[in-house]
């Protein structure tokens, strides 16, 4: 009975800190801007970059190929704030002497970014009727794409939300966000993996090739759900805001 009593409990810390961390992002002009940036930058990569008209093929994949590096650019931005404003602010202090504990805030605020960059890849729903418009795609490859692309976000946000609560400098917060992004999804391009196989045994470069963010994402925009991919978006999401509460609680400690 205690138990069901925390559990409740607990959701319902991280529902009232979800809503206020998503009302925040659209009380100011955060997330006008971030949206409109997102949706331009997307219609220039999937109509021109990616030719989809030129193709004559009734699918998605040029708008999807780009998503990797559109978030790379746009998610760090709004990772960066998350706890370094926080801290910089003064009011990190103040969140955790509310009865919440440091795991549900870490989960809250993480949902609440994750949730907003959703609606803005929710917004992108006029290409996905051109599409539909132009020919018969088959939309549950589609479907399979935007569920991919949100996981894959999700990881970014982790990644994000755990760097941000190391610094009270949001630009820091964002360059360092980038450069690990950039390296999780660099991990599986030949490239890479060609400076590794000089020395490396093959089992390490397996691993390092494991982490691209792309071999990941690759599959699961094809409409091929495979349980290895989702387990990797998850394990990397639930590893990094663990990381995520240790870095905050640490802080407190100091």
């Amino acid at each position: 009975m205690n138990e069901m009593s925390d559990w409740k409990r607990s959701t319902h810390n991280i529902w009232v800190l979800f809503r206020r961390e998503l009302g925040g992002y659209f009380a100011t002009p955060i997330a006008c801007v971030f949206i409109v940036i997102f949706l331009f930058m997307m219609g220039i990569f999937t109509f021109y970059v990616g030719a989809l008209y030129e193709r004559n093929q009734a699918d998605l994949q040029p708008f999807f190929n780009f998503h990797a590096w559109l978030y790379l650019a746009l998610i760090p931005a709004i990772s960066m704030r998350l706890w370094a404003e926080e801290r910089r602010s003064g009011t990190l202090e103040l969140l955790l002497t509310l009865p919440i504990t440091i795991t549900e805030a870490v989960i809250g605020k993480f949902l609440a970014a994750w949730a907003f960059t959703a609606s803005a890849l929710a917004l992108t729903f006029p290409i996905w009727i051109t599409v539909n418009y132009l020919g018969e795609p088959d939309n549950l490859v589609v479907m399979g794409g935007y569920l991919g692309s949100l996981l894959m976000a999700g990881g970014f946000l982790s990644i994000g939300s755990c760097v941000s609560a190391m610094t009270r400098n949001q630009v820091i917060a964002f360059v360092v966000s980038v450069v690990i992004c950039f390296l999780f999804i660099m991990s599986g391009f030949p490239l890479v993996l060609d400076f590794f196989r000089g020395w490396a045994p093959q089992a390490l470069i397996d691993v390092i090739a494991s982490f691209s963010f792309f071999s990941h994402f690759e599959s699961i925009k094809k409409g091929v759900i495979d349980f290895r991919d989702l387990f990797y978006f998850s394990s990397l999401i639930a590893f990094c805001l663990y990381l995520n509460v240790l870095i905050v609680d640490s802080r407190r400690g100091g």
